[in-house]
């Protein structure tokens, strides 16, 4: 289990005093969630959810970055990976 979890209603780290998730906490999650990155997309929305009641004063894209915009997510991507991801050619179902 992390320490670095969010001190309400601030939304800062506990132990590194950054805004959560502070980048600790973030290598921690990809790492949970590896298996499961669209529940990881889920667990993050529930915290943004939670964070634009809290943080009232902040601009709505700053808090979207800050939750979910450093989760890379493409249909041209694997997950999380950044890395293509493999397709068929035409015809051979390959």
């Amino acid at each position: 289990m992390t320490t670095h979890g969010p001190v309400l209603p601030l939304w800062l780290c506990e132990v590194c005093e950054r805004p959560w998730p502070c980048s600790t906490r973030r290598l921690e999650l990809l790492d949970e969630y590896a298996a499961s990155p669209i529940a990881l997309r889920i667990y993050m929305w529930s915290h943004l959810t939670a964070a634009t009641q809290d943080m009232t004063w902040a601009p709505a894209d700053a808090v979207y970055r800050r939750f979910l915009g450093w989760l890379s997510w493409s249909r041209q991507t694997s997950c999380w990976s950044g890395r293509p991801a493999r397709r068929s050619s035409p015809g051979t179902g390959r």
